[in-house]
């Protein structure tokens, strides 16, 4: 209720100034102990995959939190779990700004942040600060400036860092918004890179004594033989999950609406069936071998069993988190 008396006041202003703003004021609260306030008191059934055990299937997607700055103050909202990033080796400021815009008629969000992020540092010094004792997932990417060609060795320098902080590691290869990253799901390099990660990660868990699990982000804007060469290189390489899917370049539902012709990937309710079509495909291309984070569109409670329906284990949400507030969370968690 409270949400929705503040977010006009929050759509009022730009994108990202109204995010920073709340970001720091879920902060605040947490500090006053307010975000208690907030939390589902659902006791869900608790949902083991990948060798980790999720206290419930709503996790919060990588974007929010690039930096992992907010991590305890999120927690409270009452995710099963929580993924920041996305971090690249070193600092970098993303795109020029504006590079978020928002579309209310169709609930939908435009971003080309480019992974503007502070780094690997400031990441984990965060991570290490914070109290949250629940499932972390850690987002990697590449730096902007590095070759494509190069770009293997940005993503096993931050599975490096992050491994020992990181309940699992998702490899993220499918932002529209650094130039020629998805150039990465492409077979050939898919299936080099996924080799060179998956070895550097056996490595790591001997070193640890403890096996995370690493995850693949794809985008929605595949087609059938793109999703089906990928599922076939999550399973050859042993992949221990995938996250469907990424922000869209599709502008169908949003062209002839203020910003929808802004460059950068489309989130929201526009995203919705494209995402579920991907997550079906996948599901029948992997056997079930390989679960599945649904994400995308998630508005409300029918939208997250589609997810379910169409064969995600779990679902994750950001743009309804924008669009519906706090809320959200404690109708999927009840729900689902």
């Amino acid at each position: 209720m409270a949400y929705s008396l503040v977010r006009p006041l929050l759509f009022a202003l730009d994108g990202e100034t109204s995010h920073n703003i709340t970001m720091r004021s879920l902060d605040l609260g947490h500090k006053l102990g307010l975000t208690r306030l907030m939390h589902p008191g659902e006791h869900a059934k608790a949902k083991t995959l990948m060798g980790l055990t999720f206290p419930n299937p709503v996790g919060l997607a990588a974007g929010l939190d690039k930096n992992g700055a907010h991590i305890d103050a999120l927690a409270c909202l009452g995710f099963g779990f929580i993924e920041v990033g996305t971090v690249t080796p070193r600092p970098q400021p993303g795109n020029p700004k504006p590079r978020l815009f928002r579309i209310p008629e169709a609930e939908a969000i435009i971003n080309r942040m480019g992974f503007n992020n502070g780094g690997l540092e400031l990441l984990l010094k965060n991570v290490q600060r914070s109290h949250y004792k629940g499932i972390l997932g850690i987002n990697i990417g590449k730096n902007f400036d590095t070759p494509i060609e190069r770009a293997a060795d940005d993503y096993l320098t931050c599975l490096t860092a992050v491994y020992p902080y990181a309940s699992y590691v998702t490899v993220n290869i499918s932002s529209p918004n650094t130039k020629n990253l998805r150039d990465l799901q492409s077979q050939d390099a898919l299936d080099d890179l996924l080799n060179q990660l998956k070895t550097r990660r056996n490595e790591l868990a001997m070193q640890y004594k403890r096996q995370a699990p690493l995850l693949l982000k794809i985008a929605p804007d595949l087609d059938t033989e793109q999703i089906e060469a990928i599922a076939g290189l999550l399973i050859k390489h042993g992949i221990d999950g995938v996250i469907a899917t990424n922000t869209t370049l599709a502008r169908d539902a949003v062209a002839d609406l203020p910003y929808g012709n802004e460059t950068g990937g489309l989130s929201g309710a526009p995203l919705r069936q494209r995402s579920n079509d991907v997550i079906r495909q996948l599901f029948q291309a992997l056997h079930g071998r390989i679960p599945i984070i649904g994400v995308g569109g998630i508005m409300n409670v029918e939208d997250a069993r589609q997810k379910i329906d169409a064969g995600a284990s779990l679902v994750q949400v950001y743009s309804g988190l924008i669009y519906r507030g706090p809320r959200l969370i404690s109708q999927l968690v009840k729900a689902l």
